[in-house]
């Protein structure tokens, strides 16, 4: 039987975000405690992937406000061949002024 073999493709890059960008809404303290706030950054691969593949994010660094707990999540949202959009979320009266992470795409 013969098959053809499609080679790995990685790829990886670190973004960083704050609030020095227009639209930052995380340094914000909304009134209401249980509100979820989400910054989203739309990362495009240098080169498509044939299909869709897995993405790993690792947050690296962060600036909170020492005043309150430390809330933060990051993860993977609409991937595609061409790209994803990193989500990253915080709630309750924490203030996130800036987040840095990692990201690994893997596929074919």
């Amino acid at each position: 039987m013969y098959s053809t073999s499609v080679p790995w493709k990685v790829l990886s890059s670190q973004v960083s975000v704050s609030v020095l960008l227009e639209d930052w809404n995380l340094a914000n303290n909304e009134p209401e405690a249980d509100t979820l706030r989400s910054y989203v950054v739309q990362v495009v691969f240098d080169s498509p992937f044939l299909s869709v593949p897995v993405v790993h994010l690792g947050l690296t660094g962060f600036d909170i406000d020492q005043r309150d707990s430390a809330r933060l999540t990051v993860k993977a949202e609409s991937i595609t061949e061409s790209g994803f959009q990193a989500v990253i979320s915080t709630w309750s009266n924490t203030r996130v002024y800036a987040a840095e992470l990692n990201w690994l795409a893997i596929g074919s």
